[in-house]
């Protein structure tokens, strides 16, 4: 899976689970950061930023989405 992938899945999950639209959550959840796979079980993370519930909700789709995709690639 490549980043844009990735940040196109969030997205459409948020949209499709708590209504707004695809340019909010894209600001919500900003740009992907990547981190050496040799010291981190995940190559990946965001720094959202939004109102607490928004946070909230994009945690916990990172959470899982962490496990299920652990490393992605550059795109």
């Amino acid at each position: 899976m490549t980043s844009s992938q990735l940040q196109d899945l969030i997205v459409a999950s948020l949209v499709r689970r708590l209504g707004g639209t695809a340019r909010r959550w894209r600001l919500v959840l900003g740009a992907i950061r990547f981190h050496d796979p040799s010291k981190y079980l995940c190559n990946w993370s965001f720094a959202p930023s939004g109102e607490p519930r928004e946070l909230a909700e994009v945690e916990n789709m990172l959470d899982v989405l962490r496990l299920e995709h652990p490393h992605v690639d550059a795109g």
